[in-house]
């Protein structure tokens, strides 16, 4: 072929493109979200070899696969309330789990991603897990959850999702823009909650004697002999029936994604459609979810956009976050993010549209979704490389978000299990704080009766060769930082906190981890060597007041950056001056106090000489200049509830 004939061939591949993304954009635009449940990487499209996944292949094969997704909690109700609200648990208010005795819930005046789509006229779906509250919070116009029927029922039947998937598409108008978010219960273990079914619900509708029947689905069946075992999970024979077990479920997921993609193309919408694949959190075994390790944040990511053809079956690198899917649904619907407050505090998406990521072609001017909110509040900028101060840099423009880190923040799993961390991840290096570290790390219902985890404990009570990765004593008891050089470290076995070699490094990542939970009004910021205080009289000056409670741990040093003011900790007071408290208008009106103050007391003092009176004078000065140990004292006699204080945010 000439040159001539390839320079024509160029040409009207491009006008193909740009007709297509413009014929793209005069269609009705709808989102696909599907979410599997404690679902890892044991699928052909992340090179597991044995678990098939015809489903997600073909998925795939129309998307963009991301390597480096990870989750912002490994949690089942946080992470859902994070993927739903664009927001960390800390922030939206759901710290564990929604349901039974846990009973969490995000905050009422949270505005989430069902409920500004409902307001912008998009008709909004929920098939499976829900987890999250309150109601009048998440919001959906369609609904079949474990709030209506049993959640085997809405999550693991796929013949019956498929219906109630169908009819959510013939109950939508022609004309009508929706979202259907598709919530899998599958690969959840169900040991402690259903265990007639098997240790993953793998039993559950296969046609055995008291099992009921799935009429779609075909069961795959694995040999314990032939599963991978992930290098975080000990190679036992209990864990290899595991896995087993678990792959028949991710099986059953897979089939169940089929069965919808082939509803959505009966519908008609395979075209105008932007579809998402993840999961909520990591496997259920050890290092996985409830865990900020790798293993336990690292998700699994397709994003297929009908407006992305070039780029479908392309593996991408960057750094994503789960907080992402929010900014990408609504640059994909060209909402803006709304202007309020959350708990008295300015809200900011601080994750990224990745619609430049997935599209092919600039066709439009880049969506600002924070548009019209008050300059000043917290930005992304300095922490992630994002754009802008949501990170959205839209469906235009450039195709790398450049980021240079992602961040998590978990506080508990079950109600019993407290034990808050908080991380940054770089594509070298991942710090973690545990904040509750001289605690042994808690462990959850589901996975203590499972035969995995007793199998550990009956090995490490009799003393027994435990082909694992750590000890049962290395799991339960952990280091305040952790930090883990990537490059030559990928499985975070040495912690390098204390090493010298790495102390900038460590004192980097301490001060964005730091300046992150500041911009989302975390109020676990001071924990746990000291106590926020951010009412009464320090309203104007929020503080991090020392506990002196004698826990080792390394200070942040003197440092300033974006939006806040970290200084180094001493036996009386750790100051944290917040952004969302520190306003200019406050800070002149102290100042110009401070000059009339000044003066008249210079001018007292110029007409004051008799020295009883210069004695009394600065014997007045003196008892003004009360340290903050002594502050301390006195808040904690001047009237104010500490029982009632309400941490922002």
């Amino acid at each position: 072929m000439d040159r001539r004939c390839l320079y024509i061939l160029t040409i009207f591949m491009n006008l193909y493109l740009i007709t297509t993304a413009k014929n793209a954009e005069n269609k009705i635009r709808n989102v696909l979200l599907f979410v599997g449940d404690d679902a890892g990487f044991e699928t052909e499209v992340y090179n597991n070899s044995v678990c098939k996944t015809p489903g997600l292949n073909a998925l795939a094969k129309q998307s963009v696969v991301f390597t480096n997704a990870f989750t912002s909690v490994s949690s089942c109700s946080p992470s859902r309330s994070a993927i739903l609200s664009g927001l960390p648990q800390h922030q939206n208010g759901m710290y564990g789990l929604h349901n039974t005795v846990h009973n969490f819930n995000s905050f009422d005046g949270l505005k989430s991603l069902p409920l500004l789509l409902k307001q912008a006229g998009v008709r909004t779906g929920i098939v499976g897990k829900k987890h999250v509250g309150p109601e009048n919070v998440y919001p959906f116009d369609f609904a079949v959850t474990e709030e209506q029927v049993s959640i085997n029922q809405a999550g693991r039947n796929i013949t019956f999702m498929k219906e109630k998937v169908s009819e959510f598409f013939s109950q939508t108008k022609e004309d009508q823009p929706f979202f259907l978010y598709v919530a899998f219960h599958d690969p959840h273990r169900c040991g402690s909650t259903n265990p007639e079914f098997g240790e993953f619900c793998e039993k559950f509708g296969n046609g055995d004697p008291g099992m009921g029947i799935i009429p779609d689905w075909v069961p795959t069946h694995y040999s314990p002999d032939e599963v991978i075992v992930p290098y975080f999970v000990p190679d036992t024979p209990a864990a290899r029936e595991d896995i087993a077990a678990q792959y028949t479920t991710i099986s059953r997921m897979d089939q169940g994604i089929q069965l919808i993609m082939k509803e959505l193309e009966k519908a008609g919408h395979l075209d105008d459609t932007l579809i998402l694949f993840t999961s909520d959190n990591g496997i259920s075994f050890p290092s996985g979810r409830t865990n900020l390790y790798t293993s336990g944040m690292a998700e699994p990511f397709l994003v297929s956009s009908p407006v992305g053809r070039t780029k479908w079956g392309s593996v991408n690198k960057e750094l994503i976050s789960l907080l992402d899917i929010v900014p990408t649904v609504l640059d994909w619907f060209s909402i803006k993010y709304p202007s309020y407050k959350l708990e008295g505090q300015e809200v900011r998406l601080t994750g990224s549209s990745l619609l430049p990521l997935v599209n092919d072609l600039v066709t439009d001017k880049p969506l600002d979704l924070n548009k019209g909110q008050p300059t000043g509040a917290a930005s992304t900028t300095s922490v992630t490389g994002a754009t802008s101060a949501t990170g959205a840099t839209s469906a235009t423009g450039a195709t790398s978000l450049n980021r240079s880190a992602v961040f998590a923040s978990h506080s508990l799993h079950e109600i019993t299990m407290y034990y808050p961390m908080r991380s940054i991840r770089t594509q070298d290096f991942h710090l973690i704080h545990n904040l509750n570290f001289l605690m042994p790390f808690p462990i959850d219902q589901d996975f203590f009766v499972s035969p995995t985890f007793q199998d550990i404990l009956r090995r490490t009570r009799d003393k027994l060769p435990l082909p694992w990765y750590k000890t049962l004593q290395q799991y339960y008891y952990r280091e305040q930082w952790e930090l883990y050089d990537l490059r030559s470290d990928p499985r975070e076995v040495r912690n390098q906190a204390d090493n010298p070699l790495y102390h900038t490094t460590l004192l980097t990542l301490q001060t964005q981890l730091k300046d992150w939970q500041n911009q989302t009004a975390d109020p676990w910021v001071c924990a746990p060597n000291a106590v926020l205080e951010f009412q009464g009289v320090y309203k104007s000056r929020p503080q991090c007041l020392s506990l002196e409670n004698s826990l080792p741990h390394k200070p942040l040093p003197s440092v300033q950056v974006t939006n806040i003011v970290i200084t180094k900790e001493t036996s009386t007071y750790l100051q944290v001056v917040l952004p969302f408290y520190y306003d200019t208008p406050i800070i002149l009106a102290w100042m110009l106090s401070l000059v009339i103050c000044s003066y008249l007391t210079l001018l007292i003092h110029s007409k004051l000489n008799d020295s009883h009176h210069l004695e009394e004078t600065n014997s007045t000065n003196k008892s003004n200049q009360l340290s903050f140990a002594e502050v301390q004292v006195e808040d904690q006699n001047n009237g104010l509830d500490h029982g009632k204080t309400k941490v922002p945010g």
